[in-house]
């Protein structure tokens, strides 16, 4: 269905600061037309869903730009997310010490079944991080991300059931809670591969990826009321429908691009697809991903020796901070626990700050990216370092508290570094790179709480100063690699092959034009109108923007039933326009050309793809 939108003034304050739309591009949606200021005129846009009939896709409670919004979904479906695995390290202490009426416990588990509980989340999670790249490139990265989500929050109400059946059930539900939810970070990165211009990829991912962190500093308080207040069940039945409810405004709120949202402004359409380009028409296979090049990369082994170093830190704090205030300070589980939550609280609120500062330092060309990737990274692990030598040779307790809320404040700068870096040196292949640095990651936080319990099993001070040495250590050296190998330029395996081909059933609509006679952002005297990825209901991706003074134009057609589709559109209110059985299902949109009936369809396949670097 098509929708009018009204041109706003040049002078429009602009929520979510967009960087580098020209002037000129601005003018161009002000006087799309004939001229005038605030003529309304009419924008090619998807279908709209059965529910956008009675809830259009926009924020309820404030007028946020699009790609913001995403943002801010994603970082509380991470919150939630970060909580769920909070949830059983806090209920089993209750789930294990509660007397039935017969005097044994409600759950009877030793201490070897509850670690194998404890651990069972990642043999799933680790399992899952690279084939989530492949799934978030394949399809579209916002259904991976919220079916993660949702159906971990559906396997936590499980839960409770499981654990009164038998440990075999618990850790069955657990394993499958890790495999779902090691796709999430994966997809994150595909999401913003079509959302997020590349001046602001920094404050986007960041503020997505904070939630993970606040999930953190919430997650084992919030589970800890919840327990004691009403039992140990009520955290992952709390989780769980919080979970299902975000699920819903995922789908309602978030899509796989700007052009195929259907209420986006014009104005940030344009910026986005203009700052981000021609996006590539064939989607990366498993065949088509060049493994070798990722093994023999130094800029992709830069982003997966940091991911080692960062982890083994924030799993070091995530599991034995509690036990080091203990040991070292004598401190009960009450107020190690407070403790414990303040570092993080304070990275929750410095990650997008550095998300922020390094856009705005990438925006005024104060630094290249490459450096501002270097800047970030060493720079916040190299404050971490030295803060986590003084943990480790302090015995003052407010000594200790500081440095280490500073050694993790500090750090969130380097999420804005080396986790942000995918995007940069390979956008087309971000979603399997995050998989792949991410699964070394997990790895190493896999490995921490086995060094830890080997260095620790007296308990001593000395032995909990050898643990921080250690963790100071990988990070200088993680300094030293980055610094050394680190790139924020596009490399030269990230771009498709020339000779890459469409197979015949797969083929799209793909315009061969001449770049130096465009004139962006207008077209014939209209808005310039965008292609949509095919499957939605909408045009197909490779369809480019229609510039006054183009002299070649070539279409190839991508499915043989567009020649069906344009000889007979769907009647608008028939049951071909609507799915009745999902309202997030676009329907198929009616032809809108009425010279379409006299056109004639010839498959032709491009005889090369000349896309410019800039353009992925």
């Amino acid at each position: 269905m098509g929708m009018v939108c009204k041109a706003g003034s040049v002078n429009d304050a602009v929520q979510y600061e967009e960087f580098e739309l020209e002037s000129s591009k601005i003018n161009n949606l002000k006087n799309a037309g004939d001229g005038t200021v605030d003529e309304e005129y009419e924008r090619v846009k998807p279908p709209l869903r059965r529910i956008d009939h009675y809830l259009p896709p926009d924020c309820p409670c404030c007028n946020m730009t699009k790609r913001f919004t995403m943002a801010l979904l994603a970082s509380i479906g991470f919150l939630i997310s970060f909580g769920i695995r909070c949830n059983m390290g806090v209920a089993v202490v209750e789930m294990t010490s509660n007397a039935t009426a017969t005097g044994q416990r409600e759950i009877d588990w030793s201490d070897d079944i509850v670690g194998v509980v404890d651990s069972s989340f990642f043999w799933g999670y680790l399992v899952t991080q690279i084939p989530g790249g492949l799934l978030a490139s394949r399809f579209p990265a916002h259904r991976v991300f919220g079916s993660a989500i949702t159906a971990s929050a559906i396997l936590n109400l499980l839960i409770p059931g499981a654990s009164r059946l038998h440990p075999v059930a618990v850790i069955f539900v657990r394993i499958l809670q890790g495999l779902v939810e090691g796709v999430t970070y994966p997809a994150c990165h595909g999401i913003w591969r079509n959302w997020s211009p590349p001046l602001e990829r920094s404050r986007l991912a960041t503020l997505a990826f904070c939630g993970s962190y606040a999930g953190a500093v919430l997650g084992m308080p919030l589970s800890a009321w919840l327990t004691e207040g009403i039992g140990w069940p009520a955290p992952f039945y709390f989780y769980g429908v919080a979970g299902i409810t975000w699920g819903f405004f995922w789908y309602w709120l978030a899509f796989e691009k700007p052009a195929t949202h259907p209420t986006i402004t014009a104005r940030e359409q344009l910026y986005i697809e203009e700052s981000l380009g021609n996006q590539p028409v064939v989607q990366p296979t498993f065949a088509t991903t060049p493994w070798r090049a990722f093994a023999t990369s130094m800029p992709v082994w830069a982003i997966i020796v940091a991911n080692i170093a960062r982890s083994w830190t924030f799993y070091l704090l995530i599991i034995s901070q509690p036990t080091y205030f203990n040991e070292v300070f004598h401190y009960n589980v009450a107020e190690s626990g407070t403790i414990s939550a303040l570092p993080h609280l304070v990275m929750t609120i410095v990650v997008p700050f550095g998300g922020q500062l390094a856009d705005h330092i990438r925006k005024k060309n104060l630094l290249s990216t490459t450096n501002v990737r270097k800047v970030f990274n060493c720079g916040g692990f190299g404050l971490e370092a030295t803060f986590l030598l003084v943990v480790a040779f302090t015995r003052n307790t407010t000594v200790a508290i500081t440095s280490l809320t500073l050694a993790v404040g500090f750090s969130g700068f380097a999420i804005s570094g080396f986790n942000v870096n995918h995007l940069d040196i390979a956008p087309r292949y971000a979603s399997i790179l995050m998989g792949i640095s991410n699964g070394f990651g997990t790895l190493s936080g896999m490995i921490c709480p086995i060094v830890v319990e080997e260095f620790t099993k007296h308990s001593t001070e000395e032995e909990w100063q050898v643990v921080f040495l250690i963790a100071s250590i990988i990070h200088f050296l993680g300094i030293i690699f980055y610094g050394i190998f680190a790139s924020g330029e596009l490399q030269p395996w990230a771009e498709p092959p020339p000779e890459e081909q469409l197979p015949e059933d797969q083929q799209q609509y793909v315009k061969e034009t001449t770049p130096a006679m465009a004139t962006p952002g207008q077209a014939n005297g209209k808005l310039a109108t965008y292609g949509t990825m095919a499957g939605d209901g909408t045009a197909p991706e490779g369809q480019g923007y229609t510039q006054e003074g183009y002299t070649q134009e070539t279409y190839t057609q991508q499915q043989p039933q567009l020649d069906y589709a344009v000889a007979h559109p769907p009647k608008v209110g028939s049951t071909e326009y609507a799915s009745h059985n999902n309202p997030f299902a676009p329907a198929v949109a009616p032809s809108t050309n009425p010279f379409s009936g006299s056109l004639e369809h010839h498959q032709q396949q491009p005889t090369q793809f000349n896309y410019p670097p800039s353009q992925y």
